[in-house]
């Protein structure tokens, strides 16, 4: 049996609900940081665990993450003493059905780090990354030393044979281990298959070729960046997948639609002003939604030699945003919006785009590229917190 994806040797379930909110609610350190302040910020929490140098306290006294993951550590083991249960060896077959999909896959852990006889990575990025993020996310895995949320992988080949393996082993299990409603009306419910022949089955099936990153690219580069290469995942192929799109957001800048339309225009962008214009529904355009009138920009066509497919978000980050406005996409005065989630009220101008075909996910990893950072929104994800995997041995 390959030994890049595996059961878990260690882990814990949780015996009744995760404790504190649901910690994939949360798209920026600032709604963290609220939500810890409020009446969560004072018990344990697996929020508090992933982010505690944003707790209430850590951030009165100046503490760094380094500083605070002592108190993270002992946090964690609080929480699982009172709202888990240990297992061992196994794998957890997961299906979470809801209004934004259906998945049906197992969580297990994989070796971020491993290579094919090729010297290919078996687990693939299908976008760019925010250096930064890594660097945290790897500090908080490597003091921890257990993985709290899952990262969602994409079988590039056979993925039908995956689904059915775990379908299969599910028949024979009875009663889910775990069954939960998550805050978007999201059914999770997990198994839990020990050592056998089918747990060997559905290893095999999911071990069949390389895995590609739906959700998780920071999880799988701090994995490797922590010196702790395995990864818990969920490893699925639908069968009912759906990318959302994730829009751009601009903070802090003061501009309204007159701006953004006088800037777009000096670029030599093609536009319309509009009322309630209706979201783009397939890529080339781009709907801005800012203080005054949306405006509907048509993004010019590839240039000769372009790389294809093109995907909006890095044609709209440098065109429209640092060409155009001067502003860095990777600053603090641009944000990634997931759907979903509210623009805030420090949120200038909303930059709408269109979802990413699958196909065109696709062929970008076919040709050894990847897309820009936060171009992509895989739906339904796993819920952070059902399973826990040590990550120590």
């Amino acid at each position: 049996m390959t030994r890049w994806v595996r059961a878990i040797r260690h882990g814990w379930v949780v015996t009744d609900r995760v404790p504190g909110p649901d910690v994939d609610e949360f798209a920026e350190a600032s709604e963290v940081v609220a939500a810890l302040a409020g009446v969560h910020g004072a018990c344990d929490t697996l929020l508090a665990v992933q982010h505690p140098h944003r707790m209430p306290g850590a951030l009165a006294q100046g503490l760094s993450l380094v500083d605070a993951l002592p108190a993270a550590r002992q946090a964690l083991d609080r929480l699982r003493a009172g709202a888990y249960r240990q297992v061992t060896d196994v794998i957890a077959p997961y299906r979470v059905d809801g209004p934004d999909g259906v998945a049906v896959g197992v969580l297990c852990l994989v070796d971020s780090a491993a290579v094919d006889v090729h010297g290919m990575s078996w687990v693939r990025h299908s976008e760019e990354i925010y250096p930064q993020v890594v660097v945290e996310r790897a500090a908080v895995l490597a003091g921890l030393g257990c993985a709290t949320s899952a990262a969602m992988l994409v079988p590039v080949i056979d993925g039908e044979q995956l689904t059915a393996a775990v379908l299969g082993s599910i028949d024979g299990l009875g009663a889910p281990a775990v069954s939960t409603i998550d805050s978007g009306g999201r059914t999770h419910r997990l198994w839990l298959l020990g050592p056998g022949a089918g747990q060997d089955a559905v290893l095999a099936a999911a071990a069949r070729g390389p895995l590609l990153v739906a959700d998780g690219n920071h999880r799988v580069a701090a994995a490797a960046a922590s010196a702790r290469s395995s990864l818990l995942a969920l490893l699925t192929s639908g069968p009912a997948l759906r990318i959302g799109a994730i829009h751009r957001t601009l903070v802090g800048t003061g501009l309204t639609s007159s701006d953004l339309a006088d800037s777009w225009l000096r670029a030599g962008l093609a536009m319309r002003e509009g009322r309630e214009l209706d979201s783009p529904g397939c890529p080339g355009s781009v709907v801005a939604r800012a203080s005054g009138v949306d405006l509907l920009v048509t993004l010019p066509g590839p240039e000769s030699g372009e790389p294809l497919p093109r995907i909006d978000h890095g044609l709209v980050e440098r065109l429209l945003i640092a060409d155009a406005l001067g502003l860095d996409p990777a600053g603090p005065h641009v944000r990634a919006l997931p759907p979903g989630h509210p623009a805030g009220p420090d949120v200038d101008a909303v930059l709408q785009l269109a979802p990413v075909p699958f196909a065109d996910v696709l062929a970008v990893h076919q040709r050894g590229r990847r897309m820009p950072r936060k171009s992509t929104y895989f739906t339904p994800k796993p819920r952070s917190g059902l399973l826990l995997a040590d990550l120590t041995e």
